[in-house]
């Protein structure tokens, strides 16, 4: 989270005209203030497998999230400084500077850009549903869902889309497992999330859930930042950039995903 309003409740817009009038909090580019200090703090869920979440073992954040933020910054000669927020502040806090970027699933969108710079896309999905496995019915679309209970992240811009439609009883969850156990005990007729999170969970879920159909365009994935560091955004551009020509990032993509999600999919004739 596949995810601002990246993956749960949307920001409020009086938060975000806030910040526009605000601006950004630190005059100076965050490349320069992160060069000096030597660390960048970077905030993400922490509870969104396979993106970025806590292993059960070493109690350390993982995933795909946090692979990309140390191969990345550490291009830009930088130590990341891993904080967890919920989704539902999370935008919020970046916009009151408590953090400096967020890698976290956020997906890039007009609204979003009208507050945030984003960097290049690293991340491409789709939004899903899931269902469960001893469910008759068969939901095409969001469309097909009128009148049932559909679980999203709070923020997300999957709450987005189950809100965009008339009928269906959105019900939002500040995290994915609290989502799913419901789902699975029927409290909700289904959920929805990103396609990329519904393969891993699908994989190493106990729950009696299956995939279902993908339900909307693809979405473009980025580092989320204040506005005003334009120094910041091109080395981190071509950080990303340069990460995708050697093929390190398709790696730690491969590793999570088996394939490589970092560039959108080829459409097959």
């Amino acid at each position: 989270m596949i995810s601002l309003f990246p993956r749960r409740r949307a920001l409020a817009l009086a938060i975000l005209g806030a910040a526009l009038v605000a601006g950004p909090a630190a005059a100076s580019d965050l490349l320069a203030t992160a060069k000096a200090r030597g660390t960048l703090k970077i905030a993400m869920e922490g509870t969104y497998p396979p993106f970025n979440f806590k292993d059960q073992k070493t109690g350390q954040l993982t995933g795909y999230d946090v692979d990309v933020a140390r191969l990345v910054f550490a291009r830009l000669g930088v130590k990341p400084e891993f904080v967890t927020t919920e989704w539902s502040a999370i935008l919020a806090g970046l916009a009151a500077g408590r953090y400096d970027v967020i890698i976290s699933q956020v997906g890039i969108n007009p609204k979003r850009e009208l507050v945030f710079d984003f960097s290049i896309p690293y991340t491409y999905s789709s939004p899903q549903l899931i269902v469960r496995k001893n469910d008759s019915a068969r939901y095409a679309s969001l469309a097909d869902l009128k009148g049932k209970k559909v679980g999203v992240g709070q923020g997300s811009v999957f709450e987005q889309q189950a809100k965009a439609v008339p009928g269906i009883d959105v019900k939002s969850y500040p995290a994915a497992p609290e989502n799913l156990q419901d789902l699975a005990t029927g409290r909700v007729d289904a959920a929805l999330n990103d396609s990329l999170m519904v393969s891993y969970l699908l994989k190493n879920s106990r729950l009696p859930i299956q995939a279902g159909a993908r339900v909307g365009a693809i979405e473009r994935v980025g580092v989320a930042f204040q506005k005003g560091s334009p120094q910041f955004k091109a080395a981190l551009d071509k950080a990303l950039t340069d990460a995708g020509a050697d093929g390190s990032l398709k790696a730690i993509s491969v590793k999570w995903f088996g394939s490589d999600v970092s560039r959108p999919a080829v459409a097959k004739p």
